[in-house]
């Protein structure tokens, strides 16, 4: 029942955007400008959808510091990206740290960090290309201000793990002056924080953060050539700026509470950033579901090869999602029988 309660602020969003998707949109229009997309044009943005995904794990590894094989970061980051099309409350995030922490042994508490910091510089880049295109954008008054709240809020959020990776023993000693009246709470966060700052030290390793933003940097490009293959082959005027201003949208679009797979919410963020550039709802919804589809197919495939040489389903994942929350997370996942 609280997990239900939880879902009915997204899901509402959700049927909001959906019931305002379905006033505005002339469907017949819609289907029209699919019939006549240029499909040679699309199909060069399925193999960058793949290429994104391939660059994603190497984005990850390189943030868990080559740690775990290559290949044990690509299924379980595509796995992650499956699980949250299908499961509430963005658990696919948790998901592939669960899975990638039975796979390698690495504690899931040192692994979970890594995701924060990668989803925390995704908005960096988000609220960038934002900024960057908005001189291009007539009528997005206000959205230069959301722009520069988010960028400012993600430099402080990264202040402040580098500060707590820096200052690790200090922030330790903290824990356990304040928790030793509690042995229940030391018990439980102890061992967790300690994995969690080790997680969290990348951020110190200069070099190693250079790297990964070389890798995120040519992953958020790939994206953009992506999503530009997608809109030219529905609007052949597209220009690279209004590419910017729809990642840009989409990212915050994703961050919005909804339904499971950010449904409607992606859909309004993608179709109604390019309605300001063309004046056309009903062509820009259908860029904005083919680039629902171009989200999938990575995750689907690559996931569900993942998932199934592992043994494993998105009902047994979840369940076991579910009970990992009712644990205590001090310890690293029970590693599966070999």
């Amino acid at each position: 029942m609280k997990d239900l309660k939880k879902i009915i602020p997204g899901a509402i969003i959700s049927v909001l955007l959906i019931g305002a998707i379905l006033y505005f949109v002339d469907f017949q229009t819609m289907w029209k400008a699919i019939q006549n997309a240029n499909y040679k044009i699309l199909a060069g943005s399925i193999v960058l959808s793949f290429l994104w995904m391939f660059n994603r794990a190497k984005v990850w590894q390189t943030l868990l510091r080559d740690k775990p094989k290559y290949i044990d970061v690509l299924f379980a980051a595509s796995e992650g990206y499956l699980l949250n099309t299908f499961l509430p409350f963005r658990l696919g995030e948790i998901g592939r740290v669960f899975l990638l922490s039975r796979k390698t042994g690495i504690p899931f508490g040192e692994i979970l960090p890594t995701v924060v910091i990668e989803r925390v510089v995704d908005l960096a880049f988000s609220a960038a290309l934002l900024l960057a295109a908005l001189p291009y954008v007539a009528d997005a008054q206000g959205s230069e201000k959301i722009g520069y709240l988010v960028g400012g809020l993600v430099l402080l959020g990264l202040a402040g793990m580098y500060l707590l990776a820096k200052n690790n023993q200090w922030a330790l000693r903290v824990f356990h002056r304040v928790s030793q009246r509690v042995p229940a709470l030391q018990k439980l966060g102890g061992g967790f924080l300690e994995s969690f700052l080790e997680g969290l030290g990348v951020l110190t390793n200069g070099w190693l953060f250079v790297r990964f933003l070389f890798w995120m940097t040519l992953n958020w490009g790939v994206a953009f050539f992506a999503y530009y293959l997608i809109t030219l082959s529905f609007f052949p005027q597209t220009q690279p700026q209004w590419i910017l201003f729809v990642l840009g949208a989409a990212a915050f679009g994703g961050a919005i509470p909804a339904l499971p797979g950010g449904v409607g919410t992606f859909e309004g963020a993608v179709s109604g950033a390019l309605f300001l550039f063309t004046g056309d709802q009903s062509t820009s919804l259908a860029v904005a579901l083919t680039a629902r589809l171009y989200n999938y197919l990575n995750s689907g495939v690559i996931g569900s090869i993942g998932l199934a040489r592992e043994g494993q389903t998105l009902s047994g994942v979840y369940q076991q999602l579910m009970n990992l929350r009712n644990k205590p997370q001090a310890e690293t996942p029970e590693q599966p029988n070999s």
